[in-house]
């Protein structure tokens, strides 16, 4: 094993052969480390945290008690060949949370840099986590899920595998996404449906009174306006023209499952301020 001279193990630890420790790296009472496992300089590992092989933490990440990194998928088809687990930078991943490693020999879940992750939650094998989102307590992110930078997903919230949830993408608590989730949106329901824009997040992004009107524009086109989708998109290339209205129309159009689409009970307002709670 190498373990830097910085680096704090406590006695009650077990550090295999192979595993990597950094420096500056603290890690706390019971916890396991398997061999092949790298852990960047200046992480922090609680009591009881169990990191199992192939995985790879970055700097400066967070792991508090309870948590396994790098766990075997939940997958039927999974054979106990290597796979990876790759985490960023300046992550924080709370209490009793599960991630699994990829199911197909070689594959990757990877999970980007400053992301905020609550509770009693788990991320599948073969996921991709953006950056800086925020995952709260008890969600449930089923295999090969993409999230994108700045997402943020309520408690309680299930996600069904191979979803996309895009940047900056709110989803209220309890929600079940059973389908793509297009960037900048607000959603909610049972069955996920758009209520609007995610305005409290846009502001928090910086995002200026020209952007923020040009996603409402956007948005009346593709979910108000009662043209067929792809007019819609059409529409929005041609006449809002925006970076990130250009990047909500590549979103759609790169979408296999389908976006998430009104009930036909809701009566949405995209100037609405969001009325879901940015906690867990």
């Amino acid at each position: 094993m190498a373990i830097d001279s910085s680096a704090r193990v406590a006695r009650t630890a077990k550090v295999q052969r192979a595993a990597q420790i950094g420096p500056g790296v603290r890690v706390g009472d019971y916890c396991v480390i398997e061999s092949d496992v790298t852990i960047g300089r200046d992480c922090v590992l609680e009591p009881y945290v169990y990191v199992k092989r192939w995985t790879t933490l970055g700097e400066r990440n967070s792991i508090s008690a309870g948590t396994v990194l790098g766990s075997d998928p939940l997958d039927k088809n999974f054979t106990g060949h290597r796979s990876y687990l790759r985490i960023g930078d300046g992550n924080v991943i709370r209490e009793h949370y599960t991630i699994s490693r990829g199911t197909e020999p070689e594959s990757v879940t990877e999970i980007g840099n400053g992301n905020y992750i609550m509770t009693s939650g788990h991320i599948a094998h073969n996921c991709k986590i953006g950056n800086d989102a925020v995952i709260c307590s008890c969600a449930l992110v089923a295999g090969y899920v993409e999230v994108e930078d700045q997402a943020f997903i309520s408690g309680g919230v299930v996600v069904h595998q191979y979803s996309k949830i895009g940047r900056l993408a709110m989803i209220g608590g309890n929600t079940r996404v059973n389908s793509d989730v297009p960037p900048y949106f607000l959603y909610a329901g049972f069955n996920v449906e758009p209520r609007g824009l995610n305005l409290v997040g846009l502001k928090r992004a910086g995002f200026n009174h020209v952007q923020v009107t040009a996603l409402k524009e956007s948005y009346r086109l593709l979910y108000r306006s009662g043209l067929k989708l792809q007019e819609a998109l059409d529409r929005i290339q041609a006449e809002v023209r925006t970076p990130e209205a250009l990047h909500l129309v590549n979103f759609v159009r790169r979408s296999s499952r389908g976006i998430c689409r009104p009930s036909q009970r809701v009566v949405d307002d995209p100037d609405a301020p969001s009325d879901v709670p940015f906690d867990d």
